[in-house]
């Protein structure tokens, strides 16, 4: 069956992911207020990355093997989804968070939960909503205030917001070219490798190397769409939705606060953003995808789906 090697190891991998967040909760190197961290020699590895691919096959086998349409499965599942993300959210790491959220939510949907949970869990995300700044950090807070206002705070919580509008809108249509980004080489665009690396994109490469980046991202995750759709099974199914999650979250909000039209989150852009913890969590998420749609249940290779 498609997907079995990959099912054997889940478990070992949702253990592997708890006990990588728990040593990193805490022994993890603090590095600009945040532990999220292991030191590996010279290499830092950011836990809560490499958690993500090994959630995606761990969640996908918990909702196979314990289906949530029975209240007694679905808080199991909950139990499952809820450890890890309380873990990387006490890093503290909200994008991860809301990554792994967002990966749960749309596979615990394709694995056929009631309505009935999907209305409760909707209820429940806009009565969290009203506690949002007892549950949120100080400097999470002010990433909020200044995806709001940035210019309220234009040396503080909005100045990496409103470096990266400037260098989006200095690009033009043609850029300024590759390796002449005033904005990101003079370093007044902060983190311009990972969180803003699409901000130093845009300067150099203009907004059509801008929609061309788009354009590609978008015909990934369109493929991948495509292909999940046409999953022969519920297994298949539900691991294309994590990884389809994942992909297209990050995509979103990385742009989108490289823009000013999301919070900043530190999500990092998939495919483009520097990062060895980043390139490895998205190099085993695609690789899984790969794996998992070459041969299906009927024997059809998924690759061949126009």
């Amino acid at each position: 069956q498609d997907s079995s090697i990959f099912f054997a190891f889940a478990p070992l991998g949702y253990v592997l992911s708890i006990l990588l967040l728990l040593f990193t909760f805490i022994f993890g190197a603090t590095i600009r207020g945040s532990a999220r961290w292991i030191m590996l020699g010279t290499f830092q590895l950011q836990t809560g990355e490499l958690a993500k691919p090994l959630l995606i096959l761990a969640f996908a086998y918990f909702l196979e093997k314990y289906p949530p349409r029975s209240v007694r499965h679905l808080l199991l599942n909950f139990a499952l989804f809820l450890l890890p993300t309380w873990l990387i959210f006490q890093q503290p790491d909200l994008g991860t968070a809301l990554v792994i959220t967002t990966i749960w939510g749309l596979q615990l949907f394709l694995a056929g939960v009631s309505w009935w949970v999907v209305g409760i869990t909707g209820a429940f995300s806009a009565l969290t909503l009203r506690f949002l700044p007892q549950l949120l950090r100080p400097y999470q807070l002010d990433r909020l205030r200044s995806f709001l206002d940035p210019y309220h705070d234009p040396l503080g919580a909005g100045y990496n917001v409103i470096q990266s509008i400037i260098a989006i809108g200095s690009g033009g249509l043609w850029g300024k070219g590759l390796g002449h980004g005033t904005q990101s080489h003079l370093r007044f665009l902060p983190e311009r490798h990972t969180d803003f690396a699409f901000a130093s994109l845009a300067e150099e490469l203009g907004l059509l190397g801008s929609l061309v980046v788009i354009l590609i991202l978008g015909a990934l995750l369109f493929r991948l769409l495509t292909v999940l759709t046409h999953a022969p099974s519920s297994r298949t199914r539900i691991i294309l939705a994590g990884v389809f999650a994942s992909l297209f979250f990050q995509s979103v909000i990385n742009i989108g606060m490289n823009l000013g039209v999301a919070p900043v989150t530190g999500v990092t852009l998939p495919l483009i953003s520097y990062g060895g913890s980043s390139i490895l969590a998205v190099s085993l998420t695609l690789g899984i995808a790969l794996s998992v749609i070459r041969t299906s249940n009927s024997g059809r290779s998924l690759l061949e789906i126009k």
